[in-house]
């Protein structure tokens, strides 16, 4: 058969797939999750879960016709002047949303001062925002997993929701941390007719168009651990040191012991696994390196970076410090008797790590198409074993994992790179502690593009709730930015009076 046939007779299969999917899914969102358990938050939570008729394709009227899917989000009206206050709406990432409702208490401290209405907007293919259910990975219908599908659900959901409430006049705000602070940034550029500002708190714009030294995320990582002690990072060399040379004589047993594994390795894969394994252990620590106990993303204790460093420095036997550091993390959720190398850590297009379960493969398949994170620890910048990642692997995995062609640049291209002095009305924070850090913005490009820095912080602390642990440097953030926003806001009615 010719490549035509098949082309045909693909399409064609695509087309009844397609179809058959669009009848299950194209119906009323209240109806279709009637009864479903709702996502677990606090008792006292204010959100409550609502789904919205999401537009499945905004840019192609031939792909799926009509077709919607049902995308959720979390709202509360307890602070809100009824009609009058402002908007805030945080662009969600890669997760279940519900997650970062519980982790950003300092937009609802916002809301109550500010008398704000809150949205938090699930993105689709994440959590309960799956457009084809359970076949929404499957090759094509992934291919409506990007960027600007994403940010066009944010705008039709504001402005629908907004005319529901009777809220047109009211301002909006978004809010992103990480990878949702990159959309916020995008949503006031792309959308500064429906977005009046917005705060990107630890948002890596610049690293993930490409803009940067691909050694930058790991050299970071590393920094972290050398400003608790730069014994800790000279031990972590060490460790791993010991672990290759017990490879190189493939010491499989010995390995298997030292770590706990639930295996012996048996080839340098393996041993490639487990470097990758422990690395994330120690990125994972960075970023969430918070001043008191967290359950975002895992249980992490206080200063969870220090605490690495007093169990690498323990004592002579190496290996058992390592494995022990790497535990923090995984042993954080439940208590392993062994370490499983391939269910515990999955390699993919992201080095620093994208999880695991449905979430995971989305994320896999946006660092395969639109978002780049080719960084790499090399043993001289970082204190990790060299392990590239360069466009060519990223090419020749994406390929092979997803069938598709990663395009470098295309975030430059689409949302203006470090080009931004022409944009208004969006605060850049990030903490000196995060390694994505450096991956942002880091100063401030005009009077209404403002950076602020966190010397104390890890990533994305300011959007976390007002704590009593909390370093100065990020009280006086969250108070900087609340001016900032009270002004926007102030700014835009008097626009609408004129």
């Amino acid at each position: 058969m010719d490549s035509s046939c098949k082309s045909l007779l693909f399409s064609a299969a695509v087309l009844l797939l397609s179809t058959e999917l669009l009848l299950a899914l194209s119906c009323d969102c209240d109806a279709h999750f009637q009864g479903r358990k709702p996502p677990e938050v606090r008792k006292d939570s204010p959100f409550t879960e609502k789904f919205f008729t999401q537009t499945l394709d905004h840019f192609n009227f031939n792909s799926f016709g009509n077709g919607t899917f049902c995308q959720r989000y979390l709202i509360s009206d307890k602070f809100w002047q009824n009609g009058s206050g402002p908007v805030f709406f945080y662009t969600g990432n890669e997760g279940d949303i519900s997650d970062f409702a519980l982790n950003s208490g300092f937009i609802l401290e916002l809301a109550e001062q500010q008398g704000a209405l809150v949205i938090f907007a699930e993105h689709r293919y994440y959590g309960a925002s799956l457009p084809f259910g359970k076949d929404s990975f499957s090759r094509p219908l992934v291919g409506l997993l990007t960027v600007e599908q994403a940010l066009a659900d944010y705008a039709v959901m504001i402005t629908e929701l907004k005319q529901q409430l009777q809220a047109d006049n009211c301002p909006v705000i978004v809010f992103g941390g990480s990878y949702g602070g990159m959309l916020s940034v995008y949503m006031r550029l792309k959308y500064p007719n429906i977005v009046t500002g917005a705060l990107a708190a630890s948002a890596p714009i610049l690293s993930t168009a490409g803009v940067g030294d691909p050694r930058q995320f790991f050299r970071d990582v590393t920094a972290d651990y050398e400003a608790v002690s730069p014994q800790c990072s000279a031990a972590v060399r060490a460790a791993f040191q010991q672990l290759q040379d017990l490879a190189a004589r493939q010491e499989y047993r010995r390995i298997q012991s030292a770590f706990a594994l639930c295996q012996p390795p048996s080839a340098p894969r393996d041993i490639h696994q487990l470097n990758g394994l422990l690395r994330n252990a120690f990125t994972f620590m960075a970023m969430l390196d918070y001043p008191y106990s967290t359950h975002f993303m895992g249980n992490m204790p206080a200063h969870p970076v220090k605490m690495g460093c007093d169990i690498m420095l323990r004592g002579p036997d190496l290996l058992a410090n390592l494995r022990d550091t790497a535990a923090i993390v995984y042993n954080s959720s439940t208590p392993l008797s062994c370490f499983d190398l391939y269910n515990l850590y999955v390699e993919c297009a992201d080095p620093t790590g994208c999880g695991l379960g449905p979430n995971s493969l989305a994320w896999d398949y946006q660092a395969c198409t639109e978002v780049e994170l080719c960084f790499e620890s090399n043993n001289v910048t970082d204190m990790f074993p060299p392990m590239s990642f360069s466009q060519a692997d990223r090419r020749r995995y994406c390929s092979e994992r997803w069938g598709v062609t990663p395009r470098p640049g295309w975030l430059r291209l689409q949302f203006w790179g470090d080009a931004l002095s022409s944009a208004s009305n969006i605060i850049f924070s990030n903490g000196d502690l995060d390694p994505w850090a450096n991956g942002g913005v880091r100063r401030s490009l005009s009077s209404s593009l403002i950076a602020i820095n966190i010397p104390e912080g890890a990533h994305h602390l300011d959007l976390r709730g007002a704590n009593d642990e909390d370093p100065e440097s990020v009280v006086r953030a969250r108070k900087q930015e609340a001016e900032l926003i009270a002004g926007w806001i102030q700014a835009e009615r008097n626009r609408q009076k004129h």
